[in-house]
């Protein structure tokens, strides 16, 4: 992984202290100086990676006005298809050149305590549903121990974030980012931006173009080995440890103009706390060198500012 650091999460899930104390240490390390890491030892299995890719091709080949039957507007947007161009970063007017697929959280059907929108069920290939079901399990599972890593290196309980983000909003995004047929205007595939989540979990994109923007203000590439996926810090957490931890610059990038034919296709995980979660700085994050940055706000309410911000939901 050119530039960022790699880890791997068996270190920190064996018995060996010293190995947990390390990995502890390494991704914390990252996270202060360039805000992404490389991980090996996650949850996710070739098998999953490869069915789910497959599936989401078979989606987004479909006719135009058949994904159309499953964009919906609003907080139920937050499900299904959102169309190309419908996103932008925040402070841009250019949409994105993409469109993707949201999965959501699984909430068992007797749970009353949360109201997220249903999960959208495709009739035309049922093992998409099924295949994006187990891939945000195994991505979920992988970032609820990244977490207790960064709690511990915070110095809190290392369950600190077990009782936000399980049952969390977190979000499964498979994104196509079709051929270019014509020259952008001042548009590229994904703009600069930070993540609004606690922790964003990419798997092997399928073609370069993911840039990191380092301490130096400096584009470098960000491509995982095969095994590898990479995590990095999203604004959420980022604010919450009062830019501790940094949410780092990232962008895709149009490909060279020989390449312009060809789909790029990506697949971030966003974990998300429950809505309730505070994300009033930590104490611990703040002194007479590094004062509150940040004003209290809650997970729910931050989310919705910054939904409308990018153009996915609109002013009430």
């Amino acid at each position: 992984m050119s530039n960022i650091p790699s880890v791997n999460l068996s270190d920190f899930l064996s018995n060996d202290d010293s190995l947990k104390k390390d990995f502890v240490n390494k991704i914390g390390k990252a996270y202060k100086e360039i805000g992404f890491v490389s991980l090996k030892g996650h949850f996710l299995t070739q098998n999953n990676i490869d069915n789910l890719y497959a599936q989401i091709k078979h989606f987004f080949d479909l006719p135009q006005e058949t994904k159309n039957k499953y964009e919906f507007d609003g907080f139920k947007g937050q499900r299904g298809y959102t169309s190309f161009g419908k996103e932008h970063a925040k402070g841009k007017k250019e949409g994105d050149l993409k469109e993707f697929w949201h999965f959501g959280q699984y909430i068992e059907k007797d749970n009353k305590d949360f109201n997220y929108p249903d999960n959208i069920i495709i009739d035309e290939f049922p093992g998409f549903n099924d295949a994006g079901y187990k891939t945000y399990k195994a991505l979920e599972k992988t970032g609820i121990y990244v977490l207790r890593a960064i709690a511990l290196f915070l110095s809190l309980k290392e369950d600190h974030f077990d009782k936000y983000v399980i049952n969390g909003n977190s979000i499964l995004r498979p994104i196509h980012y079709p051929p270019i047929k014509k020259e952008p205007k001042k548009a590229v595939r994904a703009a600069a931006h930070g993540d609004i989540n606690l922790i964003t979990l990419l798997m092997g994109a399928h073609g370069k173009g993911l840039q990191v923007k380092n301490n130096n203000g400096e584009w470098i590439d960000a491509i995982a080995e095969k095994d590898e996926i990479v995590i990095n810090v999203g604004d959420m957490l980022s604010r919450y440890t009062n830019n501790k931890l940094k949410s780092t610059i990232h962008r895709v990038v149009n490909p060279p103009k020989e390449h312009w034919t060809k789909s790029r296709y990506s697949i971030p995980f966003f974990l998300h706390p429950i809505g309730t979660m505070k994300l009033n700085v930590l104490d611990s994050c703040v002194d007479s060198a590094n004062p509150k940055l940040f004003k209290d706000i809650s997970a729910h309410d931050f989310l919705i500012d910054r939904l409308i911000d990018i153009g996915v939901m609109k002013k009430k």
